[in-house]
């Protein structure tokens, strides 16, 4: 694998967003589901000082009465291998989303970034990432 970029420039214009298949809804579970079950399936889970919070397959969520009021969730990639310690990739995503009026939850993989929106506007959301990122200026 290439190394991790770390030029804002390179990875601006290498996200190359990628919608991701499924629905996911971000849950904090009760005491009465099974937790290990629930992180095992978690494509993502952190343990904040007011609880687990977990991302989790709709369907699955739906099984075990975790899905109701929750926002449906699409998983957009952005598939530049940026580096940890890169800077602007995700709030450049973030303002760019933003400023469409579209909410974002974003969480980095060691290799990629992930971003989570409204089901309803992901085709948009990648719509709008890719025209960033061709904006973005070459890397010198």
């Amino acid at each position: 694998m290439a190394a991790p970029v770390r030029d804002p420039r390179r990875m601006i214009r290498g996200m190359a967003p990628e919608r991701r298949p499924g629905h996911r809804v971000f849950r904090a579970p009760g005491a009465d589901v099974p937790v290990a079950e629930l992180q095992a399936a978690a494509l993502a889970w952190l343990r904040a000082p007011e609880g687990l919070s977990l991302l989790l397959p709709l369907e699955l969520a739906r099984g075990h009465g975790l899905a109701a009021g929750a926002p449906v969730l699409a998983h957009v990639m952005l598939r530049a291998n940026s580096a940890l310690d890169g800077v602007g990739l995700t709030a450049t995503a973030a303002r760019t989303l933003a400023g469409a009026g579209i909410a974002c939850n974003v969480a980095a993989g060691l290799r990629h970034d992930h971003l989570f929106v409204s089901e309803a506007r992901a085709d948009e959301a990648v719509r709008l990432l890719e025209a960033r990122a061709a904006r973005a200026q070459p890397p010198s």
